[in-house]
């Protein structure tokens, strides 16, 4: 895909979910508190949310859609389509998406599917969706984005669930994108275990110490953080100056630039090659942790709400990850609900 741009596509609001449980970085045995101290600031996670094991991402996504739909005050007769973004389905098998437009009331003629896509996943869901909608085949469509990929033992990722409502409209500014893809950089982050190539046997449950000495299970996630410093680094910059300047879009016209909150490292790292100034860069890490997917809109309800409901605003979206894939996009904002962050 590379550069693109839709027209008559108005980003008309967005709503938040996050479980009310936390869980803190620093929580571990006495022995292990500098350890977990030093770690906590390398990466810039202290806090995390993680749901209880009866919450699924979905009951998140329920709760922030059924919140926007109520602010916008859109009849769920009139909602055209439901695209659910996550890595954490209820079901291997059938679509959530379509489970949940039977629990939010939507009619039989929505449009309603899933896309397996993490870190990366906003960008995309937006082009997706829009693209919809530019095509005038939809009026009104909600994209349901996250992932729950938490858990207390490890440090870094955190559950959350967005949606974003996108509606057609003629006077709308055009949104401008940036999507690419590298499957050679596949093992950098997955989940080998589970499907065709690879199915699940009882040795892939059996725990075994790691190289840090941690206990880990085969069909646990694996990351390459090296490989995924490097690939974030040395890809998003050149990336985001590269739609820029597609766009015709100076740094200083851009009101805030919200990336995927990754960690620390990568994060400021990104910032500081593309010279911003961090009041222009908002992060959710210290207190969110890396909520895959709906890092970015986790960011925006967190940190700029405020400023998004006053007047318009130019935002540029960078997400980054699993894939691997990096998509940007530039979006103005004008009138757009936000409510506050709902924790369920």
């Amino acid at each position: 895909m590379g550069l693109s741009t839709l027209h008559n596509v108005r980003y008309r609001g967005m709503a938040t979910c996050v479980p009310k449980h936390k869980v803190s970085n620093l929580d571990c045995p006495s022995s292990k508190t500098a350890e977990r101290e030093r770690l906590a600031r390398n990466i810039g996670i202290f806090e995390r949310r993680i749901c209880p094991e009866w919450q699924c991402f979905s009951d998140l996504a329920v709760v922030a859609a059924e919140r926007l739909l109520a602010e916008l005050a859109w009849a769920r007769e009139d909602v055209d389509a439901l695209i659910t973004v996550t890595q954490s389905p209820d079901y291997r098998i059938p679509s959530t998406a379509i489970i949940l437009q039977d629990r939010l009331g939507l009619r039989h003629t929505t449009i309603a599917f899933d896309v397996n896509l993490g870190c990366s996943a906003y960008p995309f869901a937006l082009h997706l969706v829009g693209s919809m909608i530019a095509a005038g085949t939809i009026k009104k469509a909600l994209v349901l984005v996250g992932d729950r990929s938490g858990s207390v033992r490890e440090p870094l990722f955190s559950d959350a669930a967005t949606a974003t409502a996108l509606e057609y409209d003629p006077a709308a500014p055009p949104v401008h994108f940036d999507l690419n893809s590298d499957g050679s950089g596949f093992r950098a982050i997955m989940l080998p275990v589970g499907g065709h190539r690879e199915p699940a046997g009882i040795q892939h449950f059996i725990p075994f110490k790691d190289a840090t000495g941690e206990w880990r299970r085969p069909d646990e996630l694996q990351l390459d953080g090296a490989a995924v410093l490097s690939f974030s680094t040395q890809r998003v910059p050149p990336a985001v100056k590269r739609l820029m300047d597609y766009a015709g879009a100076a740094p200083e016209s851009i009101d805030y630039f919200v990336f995927h909150q990754a960690n620390r490292m990568i994060n400021e790292t990104i910032r500081k090659k593309l010279g911003l100034p961090p009041e222009k860069v908002p992060s959710t890490l210290h207190d969110f942790g890396n909520t895959s997917g709906a890092s970015i809109p986790v960011t925006m309800t967190v940190r700029i709400r405020d400023e998004l409901l006053t007047r318009r605003h130019r935002v540029l979206m960078s997400g980054f990850g699993i894939g691997l894939s990096w998509g940007t996009a530039l979006v103005e904002i004008e009138g757009a609900i936000f409510p506050e962050l709902i924790e369920a």
